[in-house]
């Protein structure tokens, strides 16, 4: 068994992630909450599609299965705008699928990210932007995912294997960077990278996040047949990438891929390493990312003013 004394990697999700709501939010904007209420009930025994974020809960959930016994538990809590009475499809299409989510917070209509914290979330994902902002700015790493289909395709690696693909600037470490390329220019960025080389980058929004999963990553052995495997997406390009570099030693943190991109389109590059999810500070990356992997907006820093 896991060691129960291992701190879980814990993650939250709404429901309209999880899975497909988008026909009943439509009749909520179209109608109110009433009719969407009086829908729900009506449809409790229909089973809900899966959502955006359903393959992502699907292998986090998996890793809990044959862990060894030092790895960190992981565990995905639902947060969800709906009552508790018209959650009850929601709650029957997870006991349908097989999901072993066991903790939820039903907020009916209220805004739900006030119980992030309490439930010591490492991550929350949403298609509600003020509840991703506010989490954020409560300190959890936090990002939009966009409600559409889900995709399908064949992959050379391993099925069960996560992939989670970061970028680098206002993620996984500060904007401060960025915001010398804003307001300088590339050749301000490069000289400013080289002349800090030795200094490391401050922490992003998602380096907690990043901390958790590279616990949960050490408790297995290494390699192309590991259950986790990370990226580093970025922007940057040589001689850029050594103030990364340093950092992530310097934190202790492993990456087991990284993509030094000099400005090239990043989906094709998602895409060839197979990420389940990808998450980036830009509204741009985003739109080119997510028609080949999902893709999570992290409104934070220079890049998503308020």
């Amino acid at each position: 068994m896991p060691d129960s004394q291992a701190d879980p990697l814990i993650v939250a999700i709404s429901s309209r992630t999880l899975f497909d709501m988008e026909d009943s939010h439509a009749l909520f904007e179209r109608e109110g909450l009433d009719a969407y209420a009086a829908y729900q009930r009506s449809h409790e025994d229909d089973l809900l599609e899966p959502g955006v974020a359903f393959p992502l809960v699907r292998k986090l959930l998996g890793l809990n299965d044959g862990s060894p016994p030092e790895a960190p538990r992981v565990e995905v809590i639902l947060i969800s705008r709906n009552s508790a009475d018209t959650g009850l499809r929601i709650f029957n299409s997870i006991a349908h699928h097989g999901l072993s989510i066991r903790r939820a917070a039903f907020s009916n209509g209220a805004a739900p990210f006030p119980y992030i914290r309490p439930f010591g979330a490492d991550l929350f994902l949403s298609t509600h932007a003020s509840d991703v902002r506010n989490a954020l700015a409560a300190g959890v790493a936090a990002a939009t995912l966009l409600p559409g289909a889900n995709l399908s395709r064949t992959s050379p690696h391993p099925p069960d294997q996560l992939r989670i693909a970061f970028d680098g600037d206002a993620v996984i470490f500060g904007d401060e960077s960025e915001r010398v390329s804003r307001e300088g220019g590339l050749a301000a960025f490069a000289q400013h990278e080289l002349s800090h080389a030795g200094e490391p980058l401050s922490g992003g929004p998602f380096r907690g996040f990043l901390d958790a999963l590279h616990r949960l990553q050490a408790a297995f052995p290494t390699g192309q047949d590991a259950p986790i495997r990370t990226a580093l997406v970025t922007a940057r390009s040589i001689p850029a990438h050594e103030r990364v570099i340093r950092t992530l030693r310097e934190w202790g943190i492993r990456l087991d891929e990284a993509l030094f991109l000099g400005g090239r389109s990043k989906g094709p590059f998602l895409e060839a390493f197979g990420a389940d999810i990808f998450f980036d500070d830009s509204q741009h990356n985003i739109e080119s990312a997510r028609g080949l992997v999902t893709a999570g907006h992290v409104p934070h820093g220079v890049a998503n003013p308020e």
